[in-house]
């Protein structure tokens, strides 16, 4: 290993990249505690160290922002609009078939639709800033402190302050989104995913000693176990596939013989990575907005179904709770990956150039074949998902940890899913190099 990394800092060009790399995620950092304009930076400290924890998207939104949500810095949204314009640009490809001519077409087109993401970024960082800064405003956005701090962290309400602080937070997104892709381009491993592992990385070691605090050393050292145990589950799972053999028929073109060999159709076990879990907490979220909208000014008692949902939709140590969140992910899982993989497309391209599964025929019923495999390596898969979802919550009700329990949800699998795909990218080009990788 230390003569691995040895070979990667005397080889100038890999050396040149991670440093661009760990160059761009420290600048990355740094903006993450720099604070917008006419935003009461104390007062927020205050109400960051007197708070427990967000809960719904506004949570979800703070683990991908590194914690720059919570104190309303120029990144405080972070690398979340860019996420959600990439999955509706993806879902849309079913919807309008413009989009997905564009994807057929190849680099042109993706470069299209790339090009739609960064509008689509722009337009929802817009949208999210307006939101974040008049849920500041309201006093709401730290939901465990009753401290009155809490309600005065701008500190001007004029239409040009707000403005300002709408278009800085904008402008960091899209100096975010520009971040990450001078690290794909100029750097090493995908730059939007490895700025995602840095916001998630940034706060395992918060998390982890507020749990050393909180309780004792025994328990400490309890979810430091588990989350060994966790990690090695999800990267034996992460790497698992179904491989379906595949062989392609010899054929001749003028002088020249294609085709002949032999390959396989990889399948993995979680083909929808973690986009289930964030349609999931995204969508649990919504009863508890609806209900906080409706709750009464006077101070009169709510409607009966607004306490039914805050008493059983909105804290993560309820049953109901649990088991509503696991069905969505398991019916997401199955959403996402039937819009990603088309049994169809994939058996008429294998026909197309003369491809085979042994044993079935080309066309309809290789395509039948696929989606019999798919559909049944998916449900682990699924199942998977919603117990690693579930492992934050579970933590919750039992040892006293919080919702940002770092073993579990969607953090781990970023760490495990980022982590590895760098690893390999960095393994592929000392072989190129050194004819011999990183890992043996």
């Amino acid at each position: 290993m230390f003569r691995a990394v040895a070979r990667i800092m005397r080889t100038p060009d890999l050396r040149r990249k991670i440093g661009f790399t760990l160059g761009i995620i420290a600048l990355f950092r740094l903006g993450s505690f720099i604070p917008a304009p006419f935003v009461d930076y104390q007062n927020v400290q205050l109400c960051l160290a007197g708070n427990q924890g967000t809960s719904g998207l506004y949570e979800l939104v703070n683990l991908f922002s590194g914690g720059a949500l919570l104190q309303l810095s120029v990144f405080a949204l972070g690398i979340m609009p860019y996420i959600t314009s990439s999955i509706i640009v993806q879902l849309l490809r079913v919807v309008i078939p413009h989009f997905d001519t564009l994807y057929k077409e190849g680099q042109s087109g993706q470069a299209k639709l790339t090009q739609y993401t960064r509008y689509l970024t722009i337009a929802l960082g817009i949208l999210q800033s307006t939101t974040l800064i008049t849920v500041a405003r309201s006093g709401a956005l730290f939901s465990g402190s009753g401290a009155a701090e809490c309600s005065q962290l701008i500190t001007n309400d004029a239409w040009y302050a707000v403005m300002l602080m709408v278009i800085t937070m904008t402008a960091g997104t899209g100096l975010i989104m520009w971040m990450g892709e001078l690290i794909t381009e100029r750097g090493i491993g995908n730059g939007m995913s490895l700025l995602i592992f840095t916001s998630i990385a940034a706060r395992f070691p918060t998390a982890l000693w507020s749990i050393a605090q909180a309780r004792s050393f025994e328990i400490f050292l309890m979810v430091i176990a588990v989350g060994l145990v966790i990690m090695a589950a999800v990267v034996f799972v992460e790497q698992s596939q179904r491989r379906v053999p595949v062989q392609y028929a010899k054929r001749m073109v003028g002088r020249r013989t294609y085709g002949g060999n032999n390959t396989y159709i990889p399948i993995k076990v979680n083909m929808a990575g973690v986009v289930p879990v964030i349609f999931a907490s995204s969508l649990l979220y919504l009863p508890a907005l609806v209900a906080q909208f409706n709750q009464p000014a006077d101070g009169t008692a709510p409607p009966a179904w607004v306490s039914w949902v805050q008493a059983n939709l909105t804290s993560g140590d309820n049953p109901l709770y649990m088991l509503v969140y696991f069905a969505l992910i398991v019916g997401f899982t199955y959403f996402y990956v039937a819009i990603t993989f088309n049994p169809e497309e994939v058996a008429d391209n294998m026909k197309k150039y003369g491809g085979f599964i042994p044993g079935i025929r080309a066309g309809r019923p290789t395509a039948e074949y696929l989606d019999y495999v798919l559909t049944r390596v998916t449900l682990p898969g699924s199942l998977y998902l919603g117990i690693v979802a579930l492992i934050p919550l579970i933590a919750l009700a039992t040892v006293g940890a919080n919702q940002n329990f770092p073993f579990g949800g969607a953090s781990i699998l970023i760490i495990v899913g980022v982590g590895l795909e760098t690893v390999k990218q960095i393994d592929s080009q000392l072989q190129q190099r050194h004819y011999e990788g990183l890992l043996r």
